[in-house]
């Protein structure tokens, strides 16, 4: 495996624009202050008691080609970044839709909530309802392809293909011996949310050490929901989110997935949960080549589409690149 970016790089790179980093503004816990590229409607949802809204984006195409294509937003990022994404499906005839999932960005961040993989599912698949969407293309980023591939699983039916790029939850952390954190610790790190920190994250994991300005508009977008009076709601939906994704591991149900799949991985990607883990399993983490290979080989049928050079988040380091693997994979 290839070893992470090393401290000694990242500690070089952060002074380089510690002097001229952006100024972060206040967004809002639920992005309140930030305008999406396209208009943004709340969709009502009844969960575990609570009245709440999922916020989300319904591009139609010019010349439809009867098909949707739903696109699953990671943790760290929110519906916004699938606009590029979106722009090119929807010239190809797709009706697109991004929701933002509860707990996340534009939509509604309870303090009392039960977070599964199945419940985020569930609402997706009821929004999509509400849309007369009965099948749809699914395209899930890191995070979003745990929510997609449980989608995939409890609405076979209503998926057309699942494209997983770059998904978390290739590989279970805990059973590799990474320790268990409570949601309270999770809180507190989450309290600590900065721009320099989540800069420094991506740069090692997201981009491969290699930064351009254009990845600040989506480190912003995640810096700006922490600043002001939103960082209290923000940092306790990251640290129950963090939780979920860390205990809910759907890697072990890839044998079962029945719907048409394709891996689309960058080759460089290094995400790992690995908070608190010793080096020795740190080293271990992340190591997509061999992640995807493993997948691929677990989900039936499934084909992988590797991108040499790229890393976490390929629609935003080289568009026409993922364009190109994504129209074959469609």
């Amino acid at each position: 495996m290839r070893p992470l970016l090393p401290a000694l790089l990242l500690a070089l790179a952060l002074p380089a624009f510690a002097d001229d980093a952006p100024k972060v503004q206040a967004l809002g816990a639920r992005l309140e202050h930030l305008e999406y590229p396209y208009p943004v409607t709340l969709f009502p949802v009844k969960n575990q008691g609570q009245s709440l809204e999922m916020a989300y984006m319904d591009l139609k195409p010019e010349h439809p080609n009867g098909r949707t294509a739903v696109l699953l937003h990671g943790k760290n990022f929110c519906g916004a970044y699938w606009a590029a994404t979106a722009e090119h499906l929807r010239k190809e005839g797709y009706r697109v839709v991004i929701p933002d999932q509860i707990g996340f960005c534009k939509s509604s961040k309870p303090h009392t909530f039960q977070y599964s993989f199945h419940q985020l599912a569930a609402n997706t698949h009821d929004l999509l309802a509400s849309l007369g969407v009965n099948k749809a293309t699914i395209v899930a980023h890191s995070m979003g392809g745990m929510v997609g591939a449980r989608y995939a699983l409890m609405y076979p039916q209503g998926v057309e293909k699942l494209v997983l790029v770059n998904p978390i939850g290739l590989e279970d952390w805990k059973a590799k011996g990474v320790p268990w954190q409570s949601v309270d610790q999770w809180y507190a790190r989450d309290l600590k949310t900065s721009y320099a920190g989540i800069r420094q994250y991506q740069l090692a994991h997201y981009y491969d050490g290699r930064w351009k300005p254009e990845y600040d508009r989506w480190a912003l977008m995640q810096a700006g929901q922490y600043e002001g009076d939103g960082k209290e709601t923000s940092a306790w939906a990251g640290a129950l989110t963090y939780d979920m994704v860390f205990t809910q591991p759907v890697v072990y149900e890839f044998p079962q997935i029945k719907v048409p799949t394709v891996l689309i991985i960058g080759q460089r990607d290094t995400t790992a949960i690995a908070d608190g883990a010793p080096p020795d399993v740190k080293a271990k983490l992340g190591n997509y080549p061999e992640l995807g290979k493993e997948a691929a080989a677990r989900i039936p049928g499934a084909r992988l589409i590797p991108l040499d050079g790229l890393a976490h988040s390929p629609m935003i380091e080289a568009p026409e690149r993922f364009y190109k693997a994504l129209d074959e994979a469609l």
